[in-house]
């Protein structure tokens, strides 16, 4: 994506929604500028990233975040023709944990990621095949795939367009499916929260997607919209109090202590009506 432009309509026009971040005067779709290069955002996110960064220890959390996986699975189950849809790609695999849930689903299951610790652990910790790389200049060698999945990923990357192009090249055709989760900007928690709503947290988000935009997004690659609900999550109570507390002086201290009583890893289900499931089938 040329700098100034917008990843949807390649417009240069645009206003400042919040410090930071701008809307497109086109189409309307939202990033934040300027972006992190290639190099920043592998040094983004790098262990730091996972534990004690924008997670307080992403592998504590594994049983909180495969079960959201599986909530995610159960809905993509309704497109799938397990005859048909036998190879799955993760883009953004992180530390393998989906991969470890859809294997034993799909023949065959692959996860591509910049995040070297999470690919080591994914490889070496649960077997999985996963590459260190970036989804744009890996050579895949010809192998295609039934089912692409990027959960809470497409607002991490710098040109979502050409990162569906590509996916679209992998996928078979006609049938293959696009499984993406991500923050809708468009939503009423969005709009009422306005410059404090919980996911403007650039730069490790640079898009900021509404169910309209992303859609639009997806039809523009040649996919149909087989479907699109906002999705609950579960979090670990650590997590909320990570976010929350996870500050200096007495909100870390706050923090700290209720980690010691242990109440921490007990999770809770959440849907506040912000985070749009959208799935797309290639014409």
């Amino acid at each position: 994506m040329t700098a100034g432009k917008c990843a949807l309509c390649a417009e240069t026009g645009y206003n400042e929604l919040y410090s930071g971040i701008v809307s497109c005067r086109s189409c309307g779709h939202v990033d934040a500028r300027p972006g992190p290069r290639e190099a920043d955002a592998r040094g983004m996110y790098s262990r730091g990233y996972f534990f004690g960064g924008e997670y307080s220890d992403y592998l504590a959390d594994k049983r909180v975040t495969q079960e959201n996986f599986r909530l995610r699975l159960n809905v993509l189950d309704a497109y799938v023709q397990r005859r048909r849809h036998t190879r799955l790609l993760e883009v953004g695999c992180a530390y393998g944990f989906f991969l470890e849930v859809a294997r034993t689903r799909f023949d065959r299951v692959m996860g591509v990621d910049i995040a070297e610790d999470g690919v080591r652990h994914a490889v070496e910790k649960l077997g999985a095949d996963a590459v260190n790389a970036d989804l744009l200049s890996y050579d895949f060698s010809g192998q295609t795939f039934d089912v692409v999945c990027l959960w809470d990923t497409i607002e991490h990357l710098a040109d979502p367009a050409a990162y569906l192009e590509k996916i679209s090249r992998a996928l078979i055709d006609p049938g293959g499916l696009v499984a993406i989760t991500t923050g809708d900007i468009g939503s009423f928690n969005a709009r009422f929260r306005k410059g404090k709503w919980r996911l403007l947290h650039a730069p490790s988000h640079l898009h900021f997607f509404s169910a309209r935009s992303l859609a639009a997004l997806l039809e523009s690659k040649g996919f149909e919209i087989v479907y699109a609900r906002h999705c609950g999550f579960y979090r670990s109570i650590d997590m909320v109090l990570h976010r929350i507390l996870s500050v200096t002086g007495f909100g870390r201290k706050c923090y700290e202590l209720l980690c010691a009583s242990g109440v921490s890893r007990a999770q809770l289900y959440l849907n506040l009506g912000d985070i749009i499931y959208m799935i797309g089938r290639k014409k």
